[in-house]
């Protein structure tokens, strides 16, 4: 089974991201804990947690297809030192705020060497920043979301998400979200070569580690390393890939994120991607 929903707003209290999923359509949903663009927000109030679980119970949402995000602000490889402790802090903080709302999934931007440093140096420090909040939290997995390669990140070509995985010491508790726009940007071909690219994803890494998706169109071209959203069958990725994609059993039982620029879509995105599963090869 599919389940598929949408980036949701929380604006007036994390309790509402369950009743603004439910509003498109969705099955599972992802959305930020807190402002993802200030390192610190006031924690949740028992009210919040409450609400917010009574309204997934209220819809039908299971936390294993929720996937929050965490701040953009957060770069576990960071080479300097106080931004690396404020990273760590905040993403510390993150996991904890899942486990209070009784979740399993944290999904998250691996990091950035920021040109101060080797690929190997930044994936080493993203590693043993996650044993660092790993060992202290309990159930959440920490998902790592691969890149578009733009600037100085990290985490766009497949033996990275590998290379830190193999440096996690807790292999049940980490994972990897694939964003499809990222994934062509970053030079797969997932049109053109979509078995290729699965089947490295699967050698490389190992389809057990796969924990989410988000799905988007692209509006750069395929290997362009730049980080630009477009709605379905909007943009550069064909309309085939997301047809073939919905059919495809290996991304069942996972959640599946529009993170299309235009909301107002998403209800309509949602009933077209499922459509995809009905139609006749």
């Amino acid at each position: 089974m599919k389940y598929i929903g949408a980036h949701v707003p929380v604006l007036g209290g994390v309790e509402n991201a369950p009743v603004n999923a439910h509003a498109i359509g969705a099955n599972a949903f992802a959305f930020f804990t807190k402002n993802q663009r200030q390192w610190f927000s006031k924690p949740f109030t028992q009210e919040n947690i409450t609400l917010f679980k009574n309204n997934c119970e209220k819809y039908g949402f299971f936390p294993e297809y929720i996937l929050p995000h965490d701040s953009y602000l957060i770069n576990l490889g960071h080479p300097e030192e106080e931004g690396l402790k404020k990273s760590r802090t905040a993403f510390l903080d993150e996991m904890q705020r899942c486990e209070q709302l009784g979740l399993k999934l944290l999904n998250f931007h691996p990091g950035s060497h920021l040109n101060k440093e080797t690929f190997e140096e930044c994936l080493n420090r993203i590693a043993e920043s996650i044993n660092i909040a790993l060992d202290k939290t309990k159930e959440v997995t920490a998902v790592i979301e691969n890149t578009a390669g733009q600037g100085s990140n990290v985490g766009n070509e497949f033996w990275h998400l590998n290379y830190i995985i193999n440096k996690v010491e807790d292999k049940s508790r980490i994972g990897i979200c694939l964003d499809t726009c990222h994934t062509f940007t970053a030079g797969y071909d997932i049109v053109e070569d979509y078995d290729k690219v699965f089947n490295d994803f699967d050698q490389i890494i190992g389809l057990k580690y796969l924990r989410g998706i988000h799905l988007n169109d692209s509006k750069k071209a395929l290997a362009s390393r730049v980080d630009r959203h477009e709605n379905i069958n909007k943009g550069l990725i064909d309309i085939e890939f997301f047809k073939r994609f919905m059919k495809d059993e290996r991304f069942d039982n996972i959640p599946i994120i529009l993170e299309t620029p235009d909301e107002t879509c998403w209800a309509e995105e949602i009933t077209l991607l499922r459509s995809f599963m009905e139609e006749n090869n």
